[in-house]
């Protein structure tokens, strides 16, 4: 009995040596892996990752095509996370939820998403492009000019840049919002309306608006040309802007790249892209040349022209609350 009783302490004796040598290498392991967190995120927060949404055209999609920013971010030892949207303001919905540090989209999605107190910040535009968006209608529809909507179905992306550009095409005709039908619906959805019949007429911007010329099946009634600016704003987080201005810098130095080149080579442009995006070449090549290539500064004149665009959406109602937009400008360093 004794030699059974010694045999069963010594093996609880064993039992519990293993159980603190397990607890105490299971203790290190966790204190190594924050320590050498915390070591990366001295030396460039190694095993950070930049989430960019971007979508179907424009100059971070051929950014994220080229695959320059990886080289560059990877030698500071950042990796890039790359998100597509059918909109804008679904990837300014994402920056809300925190799932995204850097995007771009146009005019009009960034004044809802700041009324909806999403923590963005405005840290670069382009050139106004004012014919790259349009309001169209089918090739043999009786519809002629915008005072022919009245009454009719209209689709678009709501709180997009085109959302603006059928207000003001509407106000100009003298009519309101309320006089016609908006079906809202993100551009794949609207397209497949559009061709379908199931709407009277498509408001929608490049490359999607290049490709339905393209098809031969849709007419032009109106683009931005005299009503709307047509803008590309780039935005990051502002908790993103504070903590990282350098790669927001680089993400700009790596756009101002890609802008240089698509603006002298159009045709590569619309050659690279094309299996990119799975959008007829031609058309690509047409949405790039009635596109300026650039990136600017955020002016006090551009703040300005976002102001107005959300005072008239608070006027109209569409806008739950007025805003500042010069709150939301990236001023860095302060």
């Amino acid at each position: 009995m004794m030699d059974q009783w010694l045999k069963q302490k010594k093996a609880l004796w064993m039992l519990a040596i293993v159980f603190l040598l397990w607890m105490g290498s299971g203790c290190d392991a966790h204190s190594g892996k924050e320590d050498k967190g915390s070591a990366s995120s001295q030396k460039g927060e190694a095993s950070e990752v930049i989430r960019i949404g971007y979508q179907k055209y424009g100059t971070l999609n051929m950014l994220k095509a080229r695959g320059d920013l990886e080289k560059r971010l990877k030698k500071l030892g950042y990796t890039v996370q790359w998100s597509l949207f059918p909109g804008g303001p679904q990837l300014l919905e994402a920056m809300n939820a925190g799932s995204l540090d850097f995007g771009h989209t146009g005019e009009a999605p960034p004044v809802f998403a700041q009324a909806a107190g999403t923590p963005l910040l405005y840290v670069a535009t382009t050139p106004p492009n004012p014919a790259a968006e349009a309001i169209l209608v089918p090739k043999n529809s009786p519809i002629r000019t915008i005072a022919d909507l009245k009454g009719k179905k209209v689709a678009l992306n709501k709180g997009s840049n085109v959302h603006y550009l059928l207000v003001q095409a509407l106000e100009k005709a003298g009519l309101k919002l309320s006089d016609i039908q908006p079906v809202y619906l993100p551009p794949a959805d609207a397209r497949a309306a559009f061709e379908q019949g199931s709407v009277d007429a498509w408001v929608i911007w490049d490359p999607f608006y290049a490709a339905a010329e393209q098809g031969g099946k849709a007419r032009v009634i109106a683009d931005g040309q005299g009503l709307a600016a047509n803008r590309e704003f780039f935005f990051a987080s502002r908790s993103f802007a504070e903590k990282h201005a350098d790669v927001v810098n680089i993400i700009l130095e790596e756009l101002k790249k890609v802008d240089r080149w698509a603006s002298n080579d159009p045709k590569g442009v619309a050659a690279f892209l094309a299996p990119e995006l799975g959008i007829d070449e031609q058309a690509l090549e047409t949405a790039a040349k009635r596109r300026t290539y650039n990136i600017e500064p955020v002016t006090d004149e551009v703040v300005a022209q976002q102001q107005q665009i959300a005072d008239q959406f608070f006027q109209l109602g569409l806008l739950p609350k007025k805003i500042d937009v010069k709150e939301a400008v990236w001023r860095e360093g302060k």
